[in-house]
Order: structure tokens, then sequence, then C-alpha cells
């Protein structure tokens, strides 16, 4: 435990690049770029997060391919997309605050009905959220996903972002990879955990040979991710010694939980299995009312859930800074993330109800944020993501049925997370 708190409203650093506090917005399910490109809504929802008082935003999920894509609308890191990103990027910076991409390749999490091309993992596995197979990646297709991180990279350099965050959480591919229950492989990449760990060291390591010292490198990774004989504490510490080692991050995004099965375990809290099975057809309907606790697990929220084992990290990183994600909603719990050794903290659900939960914090320590954790928010991802205690903001709450994002409704649980 450090001895010294630092001022989590005072400027500093994460790598390159300078921020004028240590609190982030974290990557959550926007929902506001339809076609897949930037549009005003989505300017507008990152900047009242700058106007809020956050130091950095972080757009949700920018695929690295189109087969990479979990859901429908997500940006695809590439030339069309890139006169909307540096639009986005200008607004932000407009506004005094800095901006991240969070650059990802959905894996086994991906859906065939929106990518059009059967999901890939480390191994052959049957997702129980779509009852979808999957199938191995082979051996000469690694080097094409590392390499397609590096020029989705290279895209948010050349839209003027300053962070890119590299998601190795929630069993998508790169986390996959990690996993001792999903990852069979016989090869270079599948074993013990430091094989299992080659993938994202080697993904990292393009990404900064591709950006250099111009922007921060992030890495959201899974600490355990609630599946039994998955990821756990002992192999994640690992991996995060080895990235670490390797000096190819500027900082982890300390994270949990799958977007496999079981999902509640990432969010807790209450579980809105009536308001997704409102937004569902039959027979889907009745499954999700039957089964969709069961499915989505059932986990109580508590303040700052994911501290607990967030802090086994703090004596393994000698290089890399580290982000305290999970139950975040006061100057007590930032300043609790400052005390054990955190260097930022992300917050999530409780940005989304209140913006401007920051300034309101700065300006008044006795300030709780408003949300109740229940939840509601995640079945929002089939329109536009909001919470459902802003009257501002219920239009769009369902996109049409000709929408791309009425695919999903087949679905069990949107796979975009909030």
């Amino acid at each position: 435990m450090t001895t010294t708190i630092p001022d989590p409203f005072a400027p500093t650093t994460l790598g390159p690049v300078q921020l004028r506090n240590r609190i982030i917005k974290a990557a959550t399910s926007e929902g506001r770029s339809p076609e897949g490109l930037v549009t005003d809504d989505l300017i507008d929802f990152h900047r009242s997060y700058i106007r809020g008082g956050a130091g950095m935003t972080t757009v949700a999920y920018c695929c690295v391919s189109p087969e990479g894509a979990s859901a429908p609308g997500q940006i695809l890191m590439s030339q069309q997309a890139l006169p909307g990103l540096r639009q986005l990027t200008d607004a932000i910076h407009a506004e005094g605050g800095a901006i991240s991409a969070q650059l990802g390749h959905a894996g086994m999490v991906a859906s065939k009905k929106i990518t059009g091309v059967t999901s890939m993992g480390p191994s052959k596995f049957i997702n129980p959220s779509s009852m979808e197979y999957c199938r191995a990646i082979r051996r000469e297709e690694i080097p094409l996903v590392i390499e397609q991180f590096g020029q989705a990279a290279r895209i948010a350099v050349d839209a003027g972002f300053d962070a890119v965050e590299l998601h190795f959480g929630h069993n998508y591919l790169p986390s996959s990879f990690l996993s001792p229950l999903l990852n069979r492989r016989k090869d270079e990449y599948g074993g013990n955990i430091e094989n299992r760990s080659r993938f994202v060291r080697e993904i990292a390591q393009r990404v900064r040979e591709e950006v250099g010292d111009k922007i921060a490198v992030i890495a959201k990774i899974s600490m355990d991710d609630g599946l039994p004989g998955s990821i756990w504490l002992n192999d994640s510490i690992r991996t995060a010694q080895l990235l670490d080692e390797d000096r190819n991050l500027d900082a982890l995004e300390l994270t949990q939980g799958s977007s496999i099965i079981r999902q509640m375990y990432l969010f807790r809290g209450d579980v809105p299995v009536a308001d997704f099975a409102a937004v569902v057809k039959e027979p889907m309907k009745t499954g999700v009312r039957l089964f969709g606790k069961l499915a989505l697990g059932s986990f109580p929220y508590r303040d700052l859930y994911m501290l607990e084992a967030a802090r086994q990290f703090v004596p393994v990183m000698k290089h890399t800074k580290l982000i305290l994600l999970g139950g975040i909603n006061s100057r007590e719990h930032i300043d609790t993330g400052m005390r054990e050794g955190f260097d930022f903290v992300a917050m999530g659900r409780g940005l989304l109800r209140e913006p401007d939960l920051p300034n309101r914090i700065r300006e008044d320590a006795t300030v709780t944020g408003r949300c109740i954790h229940c939840n509601k928010c995640m079945y929002t991802v089939y329109g536009r993501t909001h919470c459902v205690m802003d009257p501002d903001s219920h239009h769009g709450v369902l996109a049409p049925e000709s929408s791309p994002y009425a695919v999903d409704r087949t679905r069990l649980l949107p796979l975009a997370k909030v």
C-alpha cells in the first residue's frame, strides 16, 4: 500500500499522454453508430463525459476486422471510418479531454448472424449463449490477427486518439487463449500459462511497434472469468507479470467475467430477466423467462467489488500502471483505489447514470453517485445504451426490426457490455 494518496483530480501522465485527472470513462456499449460509422450522437455521448469531468473517455469495442465484431453497428477500424473518428477525437480535444479506442476481436463471442462467418477461438467450442459452433483458429491465421491489431492501432493514431485499449478480457479472442478451459491447443500457443499468454504478448508487441510513443497503450485483462476451470488469479497474475516485463503497455485495466455465460459476474447486482424477455420474440422470450437468471448468473453487488482480486496485481507491476474498475461511485472509492496503489480508476454504469459525477465529486467529496445497479441499462443496448432513470434518453430504447440491431434480439444477452 502506498503511503501518499495521489490527488485523483490533478494532472498526470499515462505513457506519452498528459491527462487532466485520473478518472477514465470505461468502455461501455453505445448503440450510436448503427452503420458502423461515427455519428453526431456518438460524439455527443462521449463529449458529455469529458464535460462531466472525466480525464479520458473510451470508445467501446472498435473491431480490428469484420469477423471480429461482437454486435451490429460496431465501428471497424478502417479508412472508411477515419474521417468520422477524426471528428470525434477533435471534439473531445476541444473540450480539454483525452480519448481512447478499445480494439478487439470477438472470437468465439461473435455470431455468424452478425459477421456472416463461423466464429473462431483457440479450440473448437459451442457458445452456450448463441448455441453456435466456434472453429479452432489455424496456426497460420494467428499472425494475421496480430497484424490486424497493429493496423487498427495505426488507424487510431491517424484518427488522433490519445490511447488504444487492447481488449484482452471477457473470453473474446485474445482472452480465450488465456483460458485453460477454452484453449486446448497442442502448439506453442497452448499448454502452460506462458504459452497461453504468447498471443496477447505478441499483440501488445505489434501494437507498440506500430504506435511507438505517439499514443498510450492499455490492455484490459480478465483477472478471472467466473467459469470453473477457466481463468483465475494465479494464471492472470502471471500473464500480467509477463506483459509488464515486456514493457509494451502503459497500463493494465483489471476486469472480471465472461461474455459467453454467467455474464452477470462482470456486472453484479440485479438481473433484469423480465426486461430482456420483453425485447425478444418467442420462443426466446419464454426461454429467457425460464432460464435467463440461471444462464446469466446472479451475483450480489457491493462497492469496489473487483478490489479484492485487483489488489493482488499491485506488487507484481514494476513498469505498468494499473486501472481499477468495478463499483466505483464516490470520492471515498476513488481514494481507496489510490491508497491501494492504483494509478487510475475507471467508471462505467455510474457515469452512464450521471456523466457529470466526476465534477460533482471534485466539488463535494461527500457526493455519492445515483446508480442503483439495477442493470436495466443492459437491455437498452438493443438500441441506444442509456440509463433508464434518465428521462431525456428514453427515445431509441429499441431498434426497429429493420435495423441491424434487431439481429441481436435472437440472442440471450446482448454481446456488447455496459
